[in-house]
Formats: structure tokens, sequence, C-alpha cells
């Protein structure tokens, strides 16, 4: 993967180290620059974008995909630029006054250029424009290639500086493209940047291809896949290098992959007549760990991001219903009651939460509760909604979402707060979502 190195720099701070004055800036005790985005009841920051320069349009790409970022995020409402006070420069400070008046909190300038071994070198500056400071610049080296990627993470630093949560722009979302009539679907396995650019296929659509988990750690994807004839088999496969193994040799259905926290194993359910149960793979040494025995339906399992406990779906009391045990099969318990049938549980990055579908007389809901089954709350709900998984942050979520009829899955991502629900565009019909780990600036 691509490297893109990162340089942190202070506004003006050489000239003012050399006793230059930089025009209009002050120095406040504190930035007002925040949004407090974990709590149901905020308001979207109001913040200005300005156009990059750069040669040719290169500048205005990477300030429109930074735009677009922020405002589909939910947390902040981007100033069109017709309300600008001025155009801003990358090596002057603002307006303070005349862009309080407008409106704006926070102004982001940057610049694109490359040097003479044709490397972009991209650069920004984020101001609080309440305080009247900078209070952020960063400067990333990397190849041309990469301008959209340097733009998500721009994206990521000028989030996490305002709302204080991790990142999840810099990321992707693996998922199933689903094309042809809705009773023989092509089903190809197929991955894109978290905002629907660089779509890429990783299967051509000659085996079907369903369930894709990301790994928490690596460029590993773990799915099932059914060729003609055969039983279905989980498989993983790497981006980087587009190789792919069989997980296992089992006689049965094996099916549901999840990854532990470590990337080392692969919790997967194997069909045992018309039941199934949960077993842990361990990839490096190939041996296989039974966790469940019951004369139930046991599957979806996926491990707490401490790898301490395991949270999976079970209709061993009659219905489908969330438990959680131990990661070595031991103390399972109950911890869904609310009323309908609870499937796909998915545990948070962050440990807090659990993510979960819900099917009732009503349709499909998603939603989450806390590890002890306490605090359910509905995000989104209608006539189809299923398969969440959580981005890195374990601020958002990304889902499949049928409106019914003779169309197909679109994928959604939704908040944690339910405040913000916008659409993820994919070239046709999409399923089974997953997202990536923050792609890392050193890969």
């Amino acid at each position: 993967m691509t490297s893109i190195s990162r340089r942190s720099f202070n506004a003006f701070a050489a000239a003012l180290a050399a006793g230059a004055a930089a025009p209009g800036l002050v120095r406040p005790a504190r930035a007002e620059l925040v949004i407090d985005v974990r709590r149901g009841n905020f308001q979207p920051i109001p913040i200005a974008i300005a156009d990059f320069s750069g040669e040719g349009d290169l500048g205005q790409r990477v300030s429109g995909i930074i735009a677009n970022n922020l405002t589909r995020s939910g947390y902040f409402q981007v100033l069109d630029k017709g309300r600008f006070p001025e155009r801003p420069s990358f090596d002057a400070a603002p307006q303070f006054a005349a862009w309080k008046a407008s409106g704006a909190q926070g102004l982001v300038t940057g610049r694109v250029a490359r040097d003479a071994s044709g490397r972009l070198k991209a650069e920004f500056r984020l101001w609080d424009l309440v305080a009247g400071q900078q209070v952020q610049g960063q400067q990333y080296t990397t190849d041309a290639a990469s301008w959209r990627r340097v733009s998500h993470i721009i994206s990521d630093a000028v989030y996490t500086k305002i709302t204080g949560v991790g990142g999840f722009f810099d990321t992707r979302i693996a998922f199933v493209d689903e094309s042809g009539p809705k009773e023989n679907r092509r089903k190809r396995l197929a991955v894109m940047d978290q905002d629907g650019g660089n779509v890429r296929y990783l299967t051509q659509g000659d085996s079907l291809a369903v369930a894709p988990r990301y790994s928490p750690v690596t460029q590993d994807i773990a799915f099932m896949s059914q060729s003609s004839g055969q039983q279905p088999r989980v498989q993983v496969i790497n981006l980087e290098t587009g190789s792919r193994q069989v997980v296992g040799n089992f006689a049965e259905m094996s099916a549901s992959p999840r990854f532990s926290p470590d990337g080392r194993r692969l919790l997967i359910s194997l069909q045992d007549g018309a039941n199934s149960n949960i077993y842990a793979y361990d990839l490096a040494t190939r041996q296989t760990s039974r966790l469940t025995n019951t004369n139930a339906i046991d599957t979806s399992a996926s491990y707490s991001p401490d790898g301490s406990q395991i949270v999976f779906e079970s209709d061993r009391g009659g219905k489908q219903q969330i438990y959680v045990m131990a990661p070595d099969g031991s103390n399972p318990r109950r911890i869904s009651f609310g009323q309908g049938a609870y499937s796909q549980p998915a545990w948070s990055p962050r440990g807090d939460l659990i993510a979960f579908t819900k099917q009732s007389a009503a349709g499909f809901a998603i939603g989450v509760m806390k590890p002890d089954g306490s605090g359910e709350r509905i995000l989104t709900e209608g006539f189809h909604n299923e398969g969440p998984s959580w981005a890195p942050n374990g601020q958002y979520l990304v889902i499949f979402r049928d409106p019914g009829g003779q169309s197909g899955g679109k994928l959604y991502m939704i908040d944690i707060t339910g405040k913000v629900e916008v659409p993820i565009p994919t070239p046709s019909y999409a399923s089974d979502p997953t997202w990536s780990p923050l792609l890392g600036e050193g890969r």
C-alpha cells in the first residue's frame, strides 16, 4: 500500500520567531472550535472549506472531497462559497471578523503541488474563526495517484480535531455487488473507499460471494463463497496480493466468518444437520476449537475488541436472540429480551455497544445495546434493514437496506445518535457491507 509521510507545522511559526507579525492573528487562551457529537442534541458546526490552490483542478478536487466527507458525517454544515467574505490565502491569516459575520466557525485552507520527482505535497490549515487562531496544520507527501487518500486523511484530521472522535474517512468498505434480475443476481465481492470512490472487484461472479468481513488489523477479508454443486466455504482473500485460501476442510457448510481482534483467528459457524455451532479457527496452525454444542442454530459470532468475550445469535430459546459467552465458549448468557427476533450482533470497536438487526411485525430495524443488554436503542427501521458493520471509530455503522419491490439493496451510513442517515453510492445494487480499519498513513 502507498506510503504517506506527514509533518506538522505551526501557522506563521517561523515568521513569528523572526519577529514578524501575522496580520489579524491573535492568541486567545483556548480554541472554541469544538462539537460534542456523543450526545444526540448537537447542532452541525458551520465550517468553510476553501478551494485548495494547486495545478489545474487538483486542489479543487481535494477540497471537494474534504467538503463532501464532512457534510456526509452529519456533524458539519459546509458554508456555501457564495457566502465567503474573502478568497482566503494559505499564506495569510483570515479576516476573522468578516468570517465570523458570515456564520462560519471554522475554516480549512490548503494547497497541493508536485515536487521535482513528481510526488504530491498537500498542506492544510484549520482555523478557529471564533477564537481567532490556527488550531492545526499538516503537510503530507505521497505519490500523485494517492490524492484521494490524502483528501480523506485531511478530512480525518479536521474531523478528529473538532469532534474529539477518531477518524473514519481513510477507510474502505467491502460489499457484495449485485447485478441482474432479482431472482438470479450475480454477486461479486467488491471494495471501495468509504465515500463510494475507487470501486474494485475482488471476484468475477463465477461463484457466489456473500458475508464479507474485514480483518481489524490486516488487509484480509473473510467471506463465504459457493461454486455450482459445491458446499459453501469460508475463504480469506488478501487485498494487497489477491491470494485466496479456503478456511479448513470441513464436510459441511462453513459460514459467518469474523476475525479476532489480532486477526489471527476466525470465528465461523459449521453446519451440523439442521443446526449449526460456532468454532474458532487458527489461521496459522489451522486448528479448530469448538465453542458451542447445542441442538440449535448458533451463528454470527463477534469478538469484543479486547477478545475477552464473544457475542453471537442463537435460537436455543425458541427464537433468535443475542447471547454473550467467554472466548472458550463457557458461561453463555442471553442479553436481548425485547419483542422480536435479534440477529447479526456486532461489537463496537470502542467496546461500549453491540449493534444488531431486529425483526418484528413492523419490519427490520438496526439498533444498539450495551454489552449487558441494557440501554437498547433503535437507530433506524423500515421494510428491510440488516447487516450492521462498525466504522473503526465506533461512531458510525454501515448497513444494507432493501426498500422492497423489484429494486435492490443499497448501503447506508448511520451514526449512533440516530440523527445521521446518508446513502453510500455504489455502481449497482449492493448488500453485506463490512468496514475496514483505518488504512494508516504508513501503509
